[in-house]
């Protein structure tokens, strides 16, 4: 088992090296690779069932990863920040995460945290924002990203998106899901973000 996850978290750092931002660079040099494993309990969600096709969705350097987490998702632990109250059943039916690591994901990590984002189609992450640094890359394209008072912009599959601390994003998913990887520091790696805006 300790093998397998290993081999999640290689495929995760292989993908990030593919990079030559400068953004992403300074964040991935805060990553201690040899981190420890952490013995978590698998659990899938609905959300799950969408992998298969953002795997076949997802630009070439990314879809090593994509198949990889595909393949394994009963073998990972999925989780939600929020429930049905906040965004109805459909949003929650349709949303997922996997920390790879962090503080609460299956390698220890207090100084960054990093995992991937599922998000069913014609799906609203409303506005929202919270202390830690963020850098989102979409391993598929076609969602719309909103950064502070700016418009929606169509995000490809690749692009690296950058939310400084405390600014407001928001997502917009169209015909086809949503996979993105994400890193976080500089503020708590486990906290419930700030609700801005509503699903509109």
């Amino acid at each position: 088992m300790t093998i397998f996850f290993e081999e999640l978290l290689d495929h995760f750092r292989v993908f990030l090296a593919t990079f030559e931002d400068e953004r992403l660079r300074d964040f991935t040099a805060s990553c201690d690779w040899a981190m420890s494993p952490r013995a978590l309990e698998p659990n899938e969600l609905p959300s799950s069932s969408l992998l298969e096709r953002t795997a076949e969705l997802a630009a070439a350097t990314a879809r090593p990863l994509a198949k990889f987490v595909t393949d394994h998702r009963s073998e990972l632990r999925w989780g939600q920040t929020y429930t049905a109250a906040d965004f109805g059943q459909h949003f929650i039916d349709n949303y997922g995460w996997l920390e790879v690591f962090g503080t609460r994901g299956h390698f220890e990590s207090d100084a960054v945290a990093g995992g991937l984002l599922i998000l069913g189609p014609g799906i609203v992450y409303p506005d929202h924002h919270h202390e830690a640094e963020e850098i989102y890359i979409p391993l598929t394209g076609g969602t719309e990203w909103r950064k502070g008072d700016g418009d929606f912009v169509i995000r490809e599959g690749g692009e690296v998106i950058h939310h400084p601390s405390n600014v407001n994003h928001a997502m917009k998913t169209g015909d086809e899901p949503l996979l993105a990887l994400y890193l976080w520091r500089g503020g708590p790696l486990a906290v419930r973000s700030t609700i801005t805006g509503g699903q509109g």
